[in-house]
């Protein structure tokens, strides 16, 4: 059995080149998750969701800034200690069930074939029982082509904790399903963190997936812009005292827009168009 790893990112920025231009896809993410939490990652395309995910899972480097899965300090490992952290404590779900998986291999098969990327000597559960976890111990003997959409991305799932990673991370695990299938693919992903203590990390724009974990949290322009718990929404106060707004104040507010900050006596915050603008 697993147990989740803690997750910590402090100013995180990344930067890439498009042709001749630098992009900055990660513009400073301060983000905690506790070992065993689940957190769906939202916002629109572009945001830096899926860089994000990316740097998590040790395929892409932060430009800048400090990253912890655990006890490792990303930014400063080996490509070497990245394969092995990797290998012994991250598990990937890319979006679309077929890039998980070998479509020649049955379910059985497929969640052995990925356990073989397992650190020497590591305890792991038998691949029934890995499958048996995600409801999948009927067709252990099945094929890809066989499946349906909703048992393809379970067992894409079940490849991906194969190896029993403390941190697993999902891109947009419901993407293409229709609802039945959405469900039984959440009820996975629930199934591995209750049972498993594993942090569950995900990007989507679905909003079933929202609507099923304690915490969602919104990129917006490479940073972290809003937080959701248990329902309600939060604006985050960021590096510098940097606060985006909610989209409904945002409209009722067009840029340039002067707008006093009044500390209040009982610690509330006052925030009062002036009504003129630059």
């Amino acid at each position: 059995m697993s147990s989740g790893v803690a997750v910590s990112c402090e100013g995180l920025v990344h930067i890439y080149r498009a042709e001749d231009t630098e992009v900055v896809a990660l513009a400073g993410i301060d983000l905690q998750v506790a070992a065993g939490e689940s957190v769906a990652l939202l916002g629109p395309s572009g945001a830096g969701k899926s860089t994000l995910l990316s740097i998590l899972a040790g395929v892409l480097r932060p430009s800048a800034g400090r990253l912890r899965i655990g006890a490792h300090a990303v930014e400063s490992m080996s490509p070497a200690q990245l394969q092995r952290m990797r290998a012994a404590e991250v598990g990937v779900v890319l979006q679309g069930a077929s890039r998980n998986l070998l479509p020649y291999l049955t379910a059985y098969d497929n969640v052995r074939f990925a356990q073989r990327a397992a650190p020497r000597g590591a305890e792991l559960d038998a691949p029934e029982e890995v499958l048996d976890l995600l409801g999948l111990e009927s067709f252990a003997r099945e094929k890809f082509q066989v499946l349906t959409p909703g048992q393809r991305q379970r067992l894409a799932v079940a490849v991906a904790v194969a190896h029993s990673p403390g941190l697993l991370l999902a891109d947009e695990p419901t993407s293409q399903l229709d609802h039945d299938a959405r469900e039984e693919v959440l009820d996975a992903l629930a199934q591995v963190n209750a049972v498993r203590g594993t942090t569950v990390v995900a990007v989507t724009h679905d909003p079933e997936v929202s609507e099923r974990v304690r915490r969602t949290v919104t990129i917006r322009d490479g940073r972290v812009g809003a937080e959701g718990r248990s329902g309600e929404e939060f604006a985050v106060v960021g590096r510098g005292g940097s606060l985006t707004l909610p989209l409904d104040v945002v409209a009722a507010l067009p840029p340039g827009t002067l707008v006093r900050v009044r500390l209040q006596g009982d610690g509330s915050v006052l925030l009062e168009p002036t009504g003129e603008g630059s």
